[in-house]
């Protein structure tokens, strides 16, 4: 798990999610998982985890694009410690933390993604990429709450 400061915010890899011990001591209470070729963990009932599965490419419906973005920037504005999780956890989690802090910070994507790298090697998706940027823009995307 890497932490991506000064947000209660880390990016983790579907490894991390088997030590629960871990993800609790670290601070972390809520988890936000965009694997799709992993089976889901199993966490304590009190830990809230929400399984959003995603395809590290073109062709995600952008609706799921739009609610995972506006879910963890609106879990960021409200400084909920956050694990954003997916298999490898080196694209489609930078990316959709990247969009999320963007909408948060009202810097760019891109600006983000640069935050995002100082703290975590990434292997982005070009499709991906492009299709989160093309939502943020498009929607001029704001937190839940502001």
């Amino acid at each position: 798990m890497h932490r991506i400061p000064p947000q209660h915010l880390w990016i983790g890899h579907a490894g991390d999610l088997a030590d629960v011990r871990k993800l609790i001591d670290s601070g972390i209470r809520t988890i936000v998982d965009l694997a799709l070729n992993e089976a889901p963990p199993r966490f304590p009932r009190d830990l809230p985890y929400c399984r959003l599965p995603i395809v590290d490419g073109t062709g995600n419906d952008p609706w799921m694009l739009v609610t995972i973005i506006d879910l963890v920037s609106g879990l960021i504005k409200l400084e909920v410690p956050l694990l954003v999780s997916c298999s490898a956890g080196s694209s489609r989690s930078p990316v959709v933390v990247a969009a999320a802090l963007s909408v948060v910070t009202e810097q760019t994507p891109e600006q983000c993604l640069k935050i995002v790298s100082r703290a975590v090697a990434h292997d982005v998706n070009p499709g991906l990429w492009h299709d989160v940027v093309e939502i943020c823009r498009s929607r001029q995307l704001r937190p839940l709450i502001s």
